[in-house]
């Protein structure tokens, strides 16, 4: 699944080739990625069609499009979402779903194309969304944000008793951390997913935290991680910073610090990679 590097080089690129166009018209080819739409197919196109798309913003893994009129475009790629800007005249993509196309702008005489093969993600109006679609709104600020406060981050991490690792993941928490990162920063960190969070010090809690923004902004810098083809920009092209990696996907393989091989485990119905050596499983705590 796409995470936040790789969603936020879909924002940027986005920012860069629609923003200022105007949708003149929308054909929805498949219904389900715009399910949660409350206006259906038809309604949804119709709320879209001449409108200007004036901005691109992210809050986690979510991407939304201002409209001039208040609302927004809200979009997540789910497990295989792909925003693709094209030529008018390209041959539709084998999972094309949606397509917008515009006029004006930077990009004009072409689609913005939603093309998704699992159908997991989708797009959706936001009505009055253009600041932050209500329909995000609880979702926590992500660590690149600049509005992310960590001194409460640490204090609220301190007071639970999960795995920091599953910490990391809540979206209420904090946004944008998915188990890739989560597993590098982890390492970085020298941290055990399961270290409990009322078991760390305010300074680990700081030093989680400053290696979760060093290796997003790592990937963000090389374009994000691609593990599976279907992530890619809205050029079509996928990331590599996958060939960096310390800790996910490496099982049997040597520490990249102390040489000892990395160990898989099962993690809510994904894996967890991390070293037994340079995070040594924490201790269960004693029963009274």
């Amino acid at each position: 699944m796409p995470e936040l590097p790789e969603v936020e080089v879909v924002r940027a690129g986005l920012e860069r080739h629609v923003v200022g166009a105007t949708v003149t018209s929308v054909e929805v080819l498949h219904p389900r990625p715009v399910r949660r739409d409350p206006r259906g197919p038809e309604g949804f196109a119709e709320a879209l069609a001449g409108r200007r798309l004036v901005g691109a913003r992210r809050r986690g893994k979510y991407l939304w499009l201002p409209l001039e009129n208040g609302d927004a475009l809200l979009a997540h790629l789910g497990m295989s979402g792909q925003m693709l800007v094209q030529p008018i005249d390209a041959a539709p993509e084998r999972h094309l779903r949606v397509r917008l196309m515009l006029a004006d702008g930077p990009a004009p005489g072409r689609d913005l194309r939603f093309v998704d093969q699992r159908m997991f993600g989708g797009l959706l109006v936001s009505t009055g969304g253009a600041e932050l679609p209500p329909e995000i709104a609880h979702i926590a600020r992500d660590p690149l944000d600049p509005g992310f406060d960590d001194d409460a981050f640490v204090v609220r991490v301190r007071q639970r008793s999960s795995g920091v690792k599953r910490l990391l993941l809540d979206q209420g928490l904090v946004s944008g951390v998915g188990n890739i990162y989560a597993d590098e920063a982890l390492w970085r960190a020298q941290l055990h997913g399961e270290r409990p969070g009322d078991r760390l010090t305010s300074r680990q809690v700081h030093e989680l935290l400053a290696r979760c923004r060093e290796v997003m902004g790592e990937a963000l810098a090389q374009g994000g991680t691609s593990f599976d083809a279907l992530y890619v920009n809205v050029n079509g092209e996928s990331g590599y910073f996958d060939r960096s990696l310390h800790a996910y996907g490496r099982q049997d393989e040597p520490c990249d610090r102390c040489s000892t091989p990395i160990r898989r485990v099962a993690f809510m119905n994904r894996s967890s990679f991390f070293c037994p050596r340079c995070q040594p499983v924490p201790r269960r705590r004693r029963v009274v």
